[in-house]
This record gives structure tokens, sequence and C-alpha cells, in this order.
């Protein structure tokens, strides 16, 4: 039967109150609690949230139940005070850690696989037929299980995701430098693309440590948007594929924007420099992973932890983990 061990409170927000806890099926998990008598003060809009948040993560969890870049969320009862979702707990915190700090080099092997990881999550939720609708650093969270000695991204916080049916977007969901240019448009038609542009964004944040529409609110930036024909190219990528795989996720005409799958397969991550870019250490926990699966027959292991075009070493994120908290 499942049990949910309480270890200490993370933070508290109008909804309740987010644990560290300990689930017997999930392991350490943070999990969101909303008690009855708060649920009843949260603003509509909060419990729409909240709401199509538990839809959309079960629905993934349902039809792509071994991907592990996406944030795992399980739904259950508190003791009849309450309701509450357990999630994974991502023990390193966001892409922040990178994006915000230019002071250590991310090496070309630890960028691609950070990129391919968060295109393989990003290609599951458009498989569900969902648009995810807010992926930015601030939603990809990074987590090293115990001893794994790797990283994995986990796509997280799914409260404005809808399905796609080609709809027309009443709301300017999302967050602005994010958002594509379609999404000004008089009766924009929103479709998964507008994710394909958040990563692009995403992508360019990690690597050149800014956006490339700098702003201060909604309409210096839709101003700005509407007159750029394309994305420019920053002098800080020095690489004509990565360069190529960037202006494709960043096309401004969404019809012409690649999809999350055709990006896994971009030169990028496909070409003999790509495969020769593969280090050592990824190469290592590759064989290890393979070792161990052989020897014990783990069945929690799946392709990509066998992949070393996937794999992340976790020391290089310590570092900057490391480095982020002593600023």
């Amino acid at each position: 039967m499942e049990r949910l061990i309480p270890i200490r409170p993370l933070g508290h927000g109008s909804f309740g109150i987010v644990y560290l806890a300990y689930h017997t099926e999930m392991g350490i998990v943070s999990v969101k609690l909303i008690m009855k008598n708060k649920r009843n003060d949260l603003r509509e809009y909060e419990c729409n949230a909240q709401e199509q948040e538990w839809k959309s993560v079960i629905q993934i969890t349902n039809q792509q139940n071994s991907c592990p870049f996406i944030l795992k969320y399980k739904r259950y009862n508190y003791n009849h005070q309450g309701e509450g979702i357990a999630m994974d707990y991502a023990n390193m915190g966001t892409l922040n850690i990178i994006a915000k700090q230019p002071h250590i080099p991310l090496p070309s092997h630890t960028l691609r696989a950070l990129m391919k990881q968060i295109l393989e999550g990003v290609r599951v939720i458009h498989a569900t037929n969902l648009i995810h609708r807010d992926i930015k650093c601030d939603n990809i969270l990074l987590h090293s299980p115990p001893g794994s000695e790797r990283v994995y991204v986990k796509i997280a916080d799914f409260g404005l995701a809808k399905k796609e049916d080609s709809m027309y977007e009443l709301t300017n969901a999302g967050t602005l430098p994010y958002q594509p240019p379609e999404q000004f448009h008089e009766n924009p038609i929103i479709t998964q693309k507008v994710d394909i542009y958040a990563v692009g964004i995403t992508f360019y944040k990690l690597i050149t440590h800014k956006y490339p529409v700098e702003v201060q609110n909604k309409v210096e930036y839709q101003q700005k948007i509407v007159q750029l024909e394309s994305i420019g190219r920053p002098q800080e990528i020095k690489d004509d594929i990565l360069w190529d795989l960037l202006s494709k996720l960043l096309e401004f005409d969404p019809d012409k924007r690649i999809t999350a799958e055709q990006a896994i397969q971009h030169p990028y991550f496909t070409s003999p420099q790509a495969i020769a870019d593969i280090s050592k250490e990824q190469q290592d926990l590759a064989k290890l992973t393979i070792k161990a699966q052989l020897q014990e027959g783990d069945s929690s292991i799946t392709e990509f932890d066998k992949d070393p075009t996937f794999i992340v070493a976790e020391s290089l994120m310590k570092l900057m983990d490391k480095y982020i908290k002593i600023l």
C-alpha cells in the first residue's frame, strides 16, 4: 500500500504547503498539498491552473511512462484533510544554474546532451497532443539521483498546458522572452510550435546567457518582435551547425519551424562531428549502466541511460550549482 511520509516543509503558498517527503513508490518527492479549508480561498484561475496541471501530467504519465525528462506526478487524497500531488524532487534546482552564469564554460558535449534531453521531453509531451505553453529555464529542473553520477532535466509546471486543436488563443500565455511572434498576431492560431520557439530561446539563453530580445514589458516586447524578420546570430555562437539548428527552432513562420522530433535528427546531434564529441566520461557512464543492467537486471534503466549522447555528467553541474550558491 502507498504511503507518504513527510520529512520537512519546503515552502508555503496561498494554496497550502509544499513538503519534502518520502513516497513508497516514487522515493523522495516534493508534495504540493492543498488543504480543503484553503481551497475555498483560491481564486478561480488558481484552481483551474492546478487542475489543468494535474490533468496534463496524468495524461502524459499514462501514455509515456518511461520518459525520464518529464517531472512525474501522482495525485492523492491526504488524510481527508485535503488533496495533493506528489512530484519527483529535483535536487539541483533549475536550468538557471547554467543560464545565469557565464563564468564556467559549458563543454560542447554537455550542451549537446542537455539540449537532446530537453527536446526528447518536448517530443513526448507533443506526442500526447499537448502544448506546454510555458517552456523556459525556470520550468526545466535538474536532478541527479544519488549515486548515478549523472543529471537529468525534468520539464515541469503544466499549469498552462492545453490540448492542441489549432485553437485560437484568447489568453496570452507564457513568459515574454520565450513567446513567438505569432502569439502577437490578430486572432492567433496557437500550435505546438510555440513550445519549439520557446525551446530555441531556452537554448539561446543557455549558450549566450542573455535573451535575443531584452525588454521590460509586454508592450515593448511586442513592438520589437513584430519589427524583426528573424533572430540574428549572436557572436557567442561560433558553430555553424549549432546555429543552423537554433535558426530552425527560432523560425518566425510556425509552419516552417521544425518539430522536436525533427530537431533530434538534426546534424548537430547526428553528424560525425557530434559523435566524435562524445566524452570519455559519457561513454564510461553508459558502459557502467549496460553492465549493471546485465548483472542486476535493473528494470528502471531506460534506453537513454545507455546512450552516451543523452548523458550529462554530474560533476560539472555540481560545480555550477556551488558557484551560484556562493554568489
